[in-house]
């Protein structure tokens, strides 16, 4: 067969060629072509060291003289760069986004091999400079950049400690006690165990030990397990793998421990942690990893934990209910946050700065109380602590329609709320009694009935009051506290 002119092309290719030859003339025709017209090219060998960068590459990225960076490892010239894995895998990235300094490029990789097939090294054009030829899709690709770096710089502000330790207001002795503790275990790396009555400021110590601590930069994570339900507390402690149980995500989920890493963990009523969860936990506090449901793999991990619980968690432990190992782990250093009842004298200030907070919140003028008013206010028992003494200073501000507040005001609130007086037994045994014509307010009843019923517990026992807590079905601090409303507690 004869081949006519026509069946050739000016680089003498003819028509129909094998694939062996086409190989042979197209690949350095390929190859030229793209060295011409990319903006940089970089080859490298099997270990990913650099054995070949033109000098438009080199120029780019601030080398005065391309044979200087022969022989060195490619992340040395280009920490970015990804020609390592190309090696290692055989496989081509055809399109990627490389970042160097504040440029991206638009780069190709693919595989060398040998005329046998060996993988012998890779090879990589920079397609575009500064990616001016995909501008919609860098402009698209920097909104999205810009979104990202929003949402994580927000998350870290939530993930910071707001309140010091200067913030638990107080110079009673309770108080100025317990921030001499909190200020000694900031500048110690190990757990803390917070103790008091729910509402008196136990996560604010937290806060405030970890923004004194040398962890004060990192994350601090706040946990309150007992709002979790018990079926997802692994996960969200720990973390989950890809598809861990029906239902779970496909990809990986971060659990708190995770997040926490480099900063503190707040486990905030550790009591309720669910039983099977302990050995998990203790796990975690004694070898600093964590191991996700459904992995088996463990990750290191960096974390300070800050517990906290308001119920006996001694009796949990007598109870089998609570780990005594994991007790001991949690108990190293013990914080007890005495109730407001116990630092009377601290109430003014608290009084002040929380309507001054809530003015702040509320766009309104701060509020001022009478003597009469702050005297009653101080004489309560305030079971629910600083929170129900916000709670109770918020609806005050709502029904109050001038900027003072005296006591007429505070008594229907303090009555509705059920909130009682901390006078000792034998003064309330001197309040005038409702005569006959008046029904017995129903508040009144209940209390009565609470008191009788512990004074009752209290004989059956012999007055062992871990006894009486479990023969009523209550922790031994809720019956500190209950035997304190009533005044039933010795001086």
């Amino acid at each position: 067969m004869t081949i006519s002119r026509e069946d050739l092309d000016q680089d003498g290719l003819i028509i129909g060629v094998s694939p062996e030859r086409f190989r042979a003339v197209a690949m350095p025709l390929l190859f030229d072509h793209l060295n011409a017209e990319c903006e940089g090219t970089i080859a490298v060998n099997r270990q990913a060291r650099i054995v070949w960068i033109n000098d438009k590459y080199a120029q780019k990225v601030g080398i005065s003289d391309a044979r200087s960076v022969l022989g060195k490892e490619i992340e040395e010239v280009l920490p970015a760069s990804r020609l390592r894995e190309v090696v290692e895998s055989g496989q081509p990235s055809m399109l990627d986004l490389m970042a160097f300094g504040d440029e991206h490029f638009v780069v190709t990789r693919i595989p060398l091999c040998d005329e046998d097939g060996t993988l012998v090294g890779a090879l990589g054009f920079v397609l575009f400079d500064r990616a001016r030829h995909l501008q919609p899709l860098m402009a698209k690709y920097n909104i999205l950049q810009n979104q990202l770096l929003a949402t994580q710089n927000e998350l870290a502000k939530a993930r910071r400690a707001r309140y010091t330790i200067a913030g638990f207001i107080g110079a009673s002795h309770a108080a100025s006690e317990v921030k001499r503790q909190a200020r000694r275990a900031a500048q110690l790396d190990a757990t803390v165990l917070l103790r008091g009555e729910t509402g008196t400021g136990k996560e604010l110590l937290a806060q405030g030990i970890h923004n004194l601590s040398p962890r004060a930069n990192g994350a601090f994570v706040a946990v309150n397990v007992a709002a979790i339900p018990e079926t997802l507390v692994e996960a969200e402690l720990f973390g989950t793998a890809p598809g861990a149980y029906t239902g779970a995500d496909r990809k990986a989920r971060i659990g708190k421990f995770e997040l926490a890493d480099g900063g503190t963990l707040f486990l905030d009523e550790i009591g309720d942690l669910p039983l099977p969860l302990q050995a998990k936990l203790l796990r975690v506090l004694q070898e600093q990893e964590v191991e996700p449901l459904g992995s088996n793999q463990v990750k290191p991990l960096n974390v300070r934990v800050i517990a906290a619980t308001h119920i006996d968690l001694e009796g949990k432990v007598a109870n089998g209910l609570f780990r005594d190992d994991l007790y001991y782990r949690l108990n190293v250093l013990s914080l007890n946050v005495a109730p407001l009842r116990e630092r009377r004298e601290d109430i003014p200030a608290l009084v002040e700065h929380l309507l001054d907070d809530i003015a702040n919140r509320s766009d309104q003028a701060p509020m001022e109380l009478t003597d009469e008013a702050l005297q009653l206010l101080t004489r309560q028992a305030w079971s629910g602590n600083v929170r129900e003494l916000r709670n109770l200073l918020e609806r005050v501000q709502l029904a109050a329609e001038g900027t003072v507040l005296d006591a007429e005001l505070i008594q229907p609130l303090l009555s509705s709320s059920g909130i009682s007086s901390a006078a000792p037994a034998n003064e309330s045994a001197r309040l005038p009694q409702p005569s006959q014509d008046q029904p017995t307010p129903l508040a009144h009843s209940l209390a009565q009935a609470e008191r009788q019923a512990l004074q009752a517990a209290l004989h059956a026992c012999s007055g062992n009051r871990r006894q009486t807590a479990i023969h009523l079905g209550i922790s031994r601090a809720s019956l500190y506290n209950k035997l304190q409303q009533h005044g039933m507690v010795e001086r």
